[in-house]
Order: structure tokens, then C-alpha cells, then sequence
């Protein structure tokens, strides 16, 4: 994998902006069009939804990373990561629909967002040890400027 950057930010739901800012500023020399910037940013920013939700429940503070990579000239790979909670049920977790929070504001779309924008999304989770969510994009109108 090239050009990796690797960012740590507060896993508050503050920090969106922030990272969807961060992606779009890594993949822009990739030439993506703005439909593809708009997926990545968007999927980026469910996966950082989720940590600041999910991975640390109310009353709870905690960190989470953002690792972006290439693994082809046309391909980015984005991860994040937490040291939270994690995911007992990933499958279950992946479900259009469910969701463990309470209240109206979650509508437990996150990972089927993050899937519908990225062309490969991988789960790693640990009860108690966190989560990663691993989203693999290839950008169709590479032209390697």
C-alpha cells in the first residue's frame, strides 16, 4: 500500500466534518469525479457516525483513527478505527434497520450506506476491544495526473 496518512480524532459526532474534510483532501489527487467524492465522503462520515454513537455509548469518551491508503493507482482503502465497545453481532449489525441506539436518531443505515458508496466494506470487531471498518474504493475515471 502507498501514501498512507493515518489521523486520530475525538470519536464525537463533532468530528465528521472534520474527517469527510480529511478524505476528500487525501483522495482529491486521485482525480475522483464528484459523485465519487461525494460517496466517499459520505460513507467516511456513517463510519465516524458510528463510532461516536456505537463504539462509545453515552457518558463515554474515546479516541478513533482514520487510516487511508492506496492499493492501486485507482483504489483507496479507508479505515476506521475505535477501542470501543464493539460489535457483538456484526452480522446482526449489518442488518438494513437495526440499530442498538435508542431514540430517532439513528436509523440503522450507517453500513448499508457505507456499502451502497464503496465497492468493499470488511467488519473486524472484538467485544471490548473495538472496531474496524475497512472501505475499499475504486475510482472509475482514473487517468494517473
Amino acid at each position: 500500500m502507498e501514501k498512507v496518512m493515518k489521523v486520530q480524532l475525538e470519536a464525537t459526532l463533532e468530528s465528521q466534518s472534520l474527517a469527510r474534510a480529511v478524505a476528500a483532501a487525501y483522495v482529491a489527487e486521485m482525480d475522483p469525479t464528484i459523485d465519487e467524492l461525494t460517496e466517499i465522503k459520505t460513507a467516511v462520515s456513517e463510519a465516524v457516525a458510528n463510532v461516536a454513537i456505537h463504539g462509545y455509548p453515552e457518558g463515554t469518551k474515546g479516541m478513533m483513527w482514520l487510516e487511508f491508503g492506496r492499493i492501486a493507482a485507482d483504489t483507496v482503502m479507508i479505515k476506521v478505527i475505535d477501542k470501543g465497545v464493539g460489535i457483538e453481532n456484526i452480522a446482526r449489525a449489518m442488518e438494513p434497520l437495526y440499530t442498538t441506539a435508542e431514540g430517532e436518531t439513528c436509523s440503522g443505515m450507517g453500513f448499508t450506506v457505507m456499502e451502497s458508496f464503496m465497492d468493499k466494506i470488511k467488519v473486524d470487531s472484538k467485544p471490548e476491544e473495538g472496531t474496524c471498518v475497512t472501505m475499499i474504493k475504486k475510482l472509475d475515471t482514473y487517468y494517473g495526473f
